[in-house]
């Protein structure tokens, strides 16, 4: 085992001792001098003493009275604009044999899909519309890039839907102006619409619309057709019309059946004067390309969503409306 004696140090001493020598002595070293009261940071603010409680009791303040602030005025309300014309009945075997939403009819899969359809659409027309009173957010483009992919069916419906709501007022627009079909549709009478209303001033937009016996729902036709409805469109009396559709009403929803993307101008135009977009998409037709052309002529608007249309096929198997007893 190794020995635990203790090594030997060099001339006895240690290393302090031997410093010590070195340096004779440690005597002329002493510590530097500690004030009694350190200097206040240069970043800090420096502390004034408090006056005594008595002090300050015996001699309040005087403060000069508040200045009150001048209050702008509120602004004044728009004034709602209201549809007065009296209801038009609905033809409810027409939309049946549409294959459209019946109101009041059971609940079915096509009417619990129409029902996301809308969550979707009133949440994202809500979040938009906090602090802009201008009504963008209110207004919804129903489109699809090429024709016969169902954008008029989904158009009708959504505003079906929507009509169901306790608290909604919607306006369904015919914006095909070269082939309008929701007069047809629900089975109304013809009048003028939102076309004459653009090319004449003297119109006024809500003396056009149409009301239903939905409760909640109203349609505005297009009007009579012309071969400018593209240069009507572009005008700055649109923006101005279309305000009046919203004006006053944050409870109203306005949907826009326009002509496909691809194939008439209207729809690009009309992208610029709406808060959403709802592009469908038929499963058995809509090719990506098509689809690429079509976001890119509604990119004005700021969103843009997908509907899928004529789907068959669920992944999850998911059957709306059997719950409720009844069959899609």
């Amino acid at each position: 085992m190794t020995e635990q004696s203790k090594i030997p140090l060099p001339g006895g001493k240690s290393l302090f001792e031997r410093a010590e020598g070195a340096f004779g002595g440690f005597e002329g070293f002493k510590p530097a001098p500690v004030p009694a009261e350190l200097a206040d940071p240069a970043n800090r603010r420096v502390r004034r003493a408090a006056a005594p409680a008595a002090v300050e009791a015996a001699q309040p303040a005087v403060r000069p009275a508040p200045v009150p602030s001048p209050v702008a005025p509120a602004a004044p309300s728009a004034e709602r604009t209201a549809f007065v014309a009296p209801p038009q009945k609905i033809d409810r075997a027409r939309l049946q044999r549409e294959g459209l939403i019946v109101p009041g009819g059971p609940v079915t899969q096509l009417v619990e899909e129409f029902r996301i359809v809308k969550r979707q659409i009133l949440l994202s027309a809500r979040e938009a519309g906090i602090g802009d009173p201008s009504g963008t957010a209110q207004r919804v483009l129903v489109c699809s890039p090429l024709p016969d992919e169902g954008k008029t069916f989904c158009a009708t419906n959504l505003a079906l839907s929507l009509a169901g709501e306790k608290d909604t007022e919607v306006l369904l627009v015919d914006a095909d102006f070269a082939k309008p079909s929701i007069l047809s549709l629900l089975g109304l009478p013809g009048s003028k619409g939102l076309m004459d209303a653009l090319a004449d001033p003297a119109i006024r937009v809500e003396d056009c619309v149409i009301a239903t016996d939905v409760p909640g729902l109203f349609v505005l036709p297009a009007g009579n057709r012309t071969a400018s409805d593209s240069e009507f469109l572009t005008s700055s009396r649109t923006a101005e019309v279309l305000d009046r559709l919203t004006r006053g009403a944050p409870d109203r929803m306005v949907i826009f059946d326009s002509p496909p993307a691809l194939a008439a101008s209207p729809a690009a135009e009309l992208a610029k004067h709406v808060g959403q977009a709802l592009v469908i998409c038929r499963a058995d037709r809509t090719g990506q390309s098509a689809l690429e052309d079509a976001l890119s002529l509604l990119s004005a608007c700021p969103d843009i969503k997908l509907l899928l249309n004529s789907a068959n096929f669920s992944p999850s198997g998911r059957r709306f409306g059997d719950y409720y007893g009844y069959g899609g």
